[in-house]
C-alpha cells in the first residue's frame, strides 16, 4: 500500500479516495484468492479414487499464482470491470476449495461408490474457471506475456481434462455393483470385500477410524436423503472392520446395545477410558510394548490377525506380551459407580494362547496329512483346511506361514473329483489374503486351476473361475492367466454353466478384461454373443453384469466390430427404453463409448427411436445415467445426427 500511496501523490483528494478504494479492494480480492490457493495447496491426504485427478487440480489452481502476484503489483487504477472479473474467478476456486476439501475428509466409501458424480464435479469447477478466465483483461492490467501464456497453458489443460475417461474408476465398478447387489450371494464376495479394503486404504485401525467419522458426518448432513444409499455405506463399513477385526461401533438410529454403553453417551465417557480401537469403554485394560493401553480382546484380535505394531502410533512392538492397567481399571470402576453405568459384562474366556497353539497344531498336522497315501486321510484333511480357511482371515495366514500353500498346490492335479474340488476352494479362499495371491501363482497354481475350470465338476468349475476371479486381483496374474489360455474355458462356463457359474465367470471375465490383450482374447474366445445371450434372457438377472463387460470390451476395435450389429444396437436401445434404471444407465454407457468411436452406431441408434428414451433419462434416470444420456445428447448434437 505504500507504493500505490506514493504513485498517487499527484491525485486531487476526490480522485485519490477513489483510487485508493479501488487498489484496496483489488488488494482485497487478490489476498483472498491467494488464501483459498494457499488452502487447497495444504490438503494432502486425497482418496485414492480422486487422488489423480486432485494432485493435478491443484497443480492447476497453482499456476494462478503468478498471475495474482503481478495483479497484486500493480501500479495503476484498476477498473470496476477488471475487479469484475477478478471477483468472478473466486466462485469456481470455493467450489474448487469445497470439491478437494471432500476428497481430502470425506468417506473413502462414499467416494468410491459416487466417483461418477464426483468426477462431474470436477468437471463443472473446470467449466467455471475456463469461463473466468477467458474473461480477465490481460492488456489493460498489463499481465506480462510469460504469465498469459502459462494462464493460457492451463486452459488448454482444464479443456482437455473434460475429455478424460473414466477407466481408472471402472476397475472398481463391478465390485462396488457386487458388494452394493442385494440379490448377489456369491462365494467370491469375501475376495471382493478384502479386495475392495485393500483399493480403499480400509484395512488398518486408523484409517476405519477415520472413516467411521467421516461416515458420521455424511449421516448427520444428509440426514433422511438418500437413506438407502447411506446405509449401503455403513453396512459396507462394518464389513471392512470384520475384516480387520475391529468390533463396530457405528450406529445409526440411535439404538443401543444391551451389552455395552450407549454410543451417544460415549462423548461423555472420559477419552482415557475409551479403548483407541473400539472407542468403547474398557473393561479389561491392557499395556502394549509402546505404553499405549487397549481393551484386552480387541488388541488380542488384532495381534491375532498376524499384526506387529501399535495401532495408535504405527510402531513395531518390541514384544507382544500385554500387561494388566490395574490403576485405570481401577479408575474406570469408580467412574462407572459414580455415574451410575453398569460396564459391559464380559465373557470370561481364559486359555486364549492355550486354544491359538491348539489351532496351529491342527493345521500343521492336517498340512501333514495332505501327503498321506490314504484318500480318505488326503480328502478328509483337505476338506478341513476348506473350512477353516473359510472361516476367517487369521486361518488363511496361519494355514500359508505353516507351508499350506505348496501340498495344496500339488493335489490341484490330483486324480480324484472330490479332492480337486475342495482343494481349489480351500485355494479361493486363501487367495483372499493380497501375500497369498503371488504365494498360490508362484506354486504355479493357475495353470491347473484352469484345467480343474476345463474339466472338473460343476462345483469345481465355479468356484476354480472365483478363485481366478480372486488372483486376479494382482495385475500379474491377470497377465498370466490371459497368456495361459484361461479365457476360454472361462466364456464356455459364462455360456453354459448354472446361473451361479455364469456370474462366477462374468465377474472374473470382467477383471481380466481389464487388460487390453485380454479383450481381445476374450473376443476371440466368443464372448460377445455369450454375453448377447445374457441381455435377452432376463431371467438370468445378469444384465447389469454383461452390459459391464461390454462397456469394457467396446473400448477395443475388434470389439467394437463384433458388436456393432445392428441386432445388438437394437437390443441396447431396447433396454434404454424398457429396462431397470441400473440397466439404462449401464446401456446408456455402453451406447456412449461406441458412438464416441463411431458415428454409425449413434445413426442405428437412432434409427431405432433411442433420442426420446435419452431425453427421458436425463429426467428422471439415475445420477450416473443422466450423466451419460447427456453426454451422448451432446455428441449426437455436435455430430448433427439430431436436430
Amino acid at each position: 500500500m505504500e507504493r500505490q500511496m506514493v504513485v498517487m501523490e499527484g491525485a486531487t483528494g476526490e480522485n485519490q479516495n477513489g483510487v485508493s478504494s479501488s487498489l484496496n479492494e483489488c488488494d482485497r480480492v487478490v489476498n483472498e484468492l491467494m488464501q483459498v490457493i494457499d488452502t487447497i495447496g495444504s490438503y494432502g491426504g486425497f482418496r485414492k479414487t480422486q487422488r489423480k485427478e486432485c494432485l493435478n487440480m491443484v497443480r492447476r489452481l497453482k499456476l494462478l499464482v503468478p498471475l495474482l502476484e503481478e495483479i497484486r503489483e500493480l501500479d495503476g487504477q484498476v477498473s470496476s470491470e477488471a475487479l469484475n472479473c477478478l471477483a468472478n474467478l473466486k466462485k469456481p476456486l470455493l467450489a474448487a476449495k469445497k470439491l478437494l476439501k471432500d476428497c481430502n475428509y470425506g468417506s473413502k466409501i462414499y467416494l468410491a461408490a459416487e466417483s461418477e458424480a464426483v468426477m462431474s464435479r470436477f468437471h463443472a469447477v473446470y467449466d467455471k474457471l475456463y469461463e473466468a478466465l477467458d474473461d480477465v483483461p490481460y492488456d489493460e492490467l498489463g499481465i506480462s506475456d510469460e504469465v498469459k501464456e502459462q494462464v493460457e497453458l492451463m486452459r488448454m489443460q482444464l479443456q482437455r481434462a473434460k475429455g478424460r475417461t473414466d477407466t481408472q474408476d471402472m476397475e472398481l465398478a463391478m465390485d462396488m455393483m457386487v458388494v452394493f447387489s442385494k440379490e448377489d450371494d456369491r462365494n467370491a464376495d469375501s475376495a471382493i470385500l478384502e479386495r475392495l479394503a485393500k483399493k480403499l486404504e480400509l484395512h488398518t485401525i486408523a484409517d476405519l477410524k477415520a472413516e467411521t467419522l467421516a461416515v458420521r458426518k455424511l449421516v448427520k448432513e444428509r440426514g433422511g436423503h438418500k437413506a438407502d444409499s447411506i446405509s449401503q455405506i455403513t453396512d459396507l463399513l462394518g464389513k471392512f472392520k470384520q475384516i480387520a477385526g475391529v468390533e463396530d461401533t457405528l450406529v445409526l438410529d440411535g439404538s443401543v446395545s444391551a451389552r455395552k454403553l450407549q454410543r451417544c453417551q460415549t462423548m461423555l465417557v472420559p477419552h482415557e477410558f475409551l479403548c483407541p480401537v473400539t472407542l468403547e469403554i474398557m473393561t479389561d485394560p491392557v499395556i502394549v510394548a509402546t505404553g499405549q493401553t487397549y481393551e484386552r480382546e480387541s488388541i488380542q484380535r488384532w495381534l491375532n490377525s498376524n499384526h506387529k505394531t501399535c495401532p495408535k502410533t504405527g510402531q513395531i512392538l518390541d514384544h507382544l506380551s500385554l500387561a494388566p492397567n490395574y490403576a485405570l481399571r481401577n479408575l474406570i470402576v469408580q467412574w462407572c459407580e459414580k455415574n451410575n453405568v453398569e460396564l459391559p459384562k464380559k465373557d470370561t474366556n481364559t486359555g486364549s494362547d492355550a486354544s491359538s497353539a491348539a489351532l496351529i497344531e491342527e493345521i500343521c498336522s492336517l498340512i501333514q496329512n495332505l501327503s498321506s497315501s490314504q484318500l480318505n486321510i488326503k480328502r478328509d484333511s483337505v476338506m478341513k483346511i476348506r473350512m477353516l480357511s473359510k472361516e476367517n482371515p487369521d486361518n488363511r495366514i496361519l494355514i500359508a506361514n505353516n507351508g499350506g500353500i505348496r501340498p495344496l498346490v500339488q493335489l490341484l492335479s490330483y486324480p480324484d473329483s472330490k479332492i480337486q474340488e475342495h482343494t481349489v476352494t480351500a485355494l479361493l479362499n486363501l487367495s483372499l489374503d493380497e501375500t497369498n495371491k503371488r504365494h498360490i501363482a508362484r506354486e504355479g497354481a493357475i495353470p491347473a486351476i484352469i484345467e480343474i475350470l476345463q474339466n472338473g465338476t460343476n462345483e469345481a468349475r465355479e468356484n476354480s473361475a472365483a478363485a481366478l476371479f480372486s488372483l486376479s486381483m494382482l495385475d500379474e496374474n491377470r497377465v498370466m492367466v490371459g497368456n495361459l489360455n484361461g479365457i476360454p474355458p472361462l466364456v464356455n462356463l459364462l455360456r453354459y454353466g448354472s446361473i451361479r457359474g455364469k456370474k462366477d465367470a462374468a465377474t472374473a471375465l470382467f477383471n481380466l478384461s481389464i487388460n487390453q490383450s485380454n479383450k481381445s482374447r476374450a473376443i476371440k474366445a466368443g464372448i460377445i454373443p455369450s454375453l448377447l445371450k445374457l441381455l435377452e434372457d432376463k431371467a438370468l438377472g445378469m444384465v447389469d453384469e454383461a452390459l459391464s463387460i461390454l462397456q469394457l470390451l467396446a473400448s477395443h476395435p475388434e470389439g467394437r466390430n463384433e458388436i456393432g450389429r445392428l441386432s445388438f444396437i437394437e437390443t441396447l436401445v431396447e433396454i434404454i427404453k424398457n429396462g431397470t434404471p441400473k440397466n439404462k444407465e449401464c446401456a446408456t454407457s455402453v451406447l456412449l463409448e461406441l458412438g464416441l468411436n463411431n458415428s454409425y452406431f449413434i445413426l442405428a441408434a437412432l434409427q431405432y427411436g433411442v433420442y426420446e428414451h435419452l431425453v427421458e433419462i436425463t429426467r428422471c434416470g439415475t445420477n450416473r445415467g443422466q450423466r451419460k444420456a447427456n453426454s451422448l445428447l451432446q455428441h449426437m448434437s455436435k455430430r448433427e445426427h439430431i436436430p
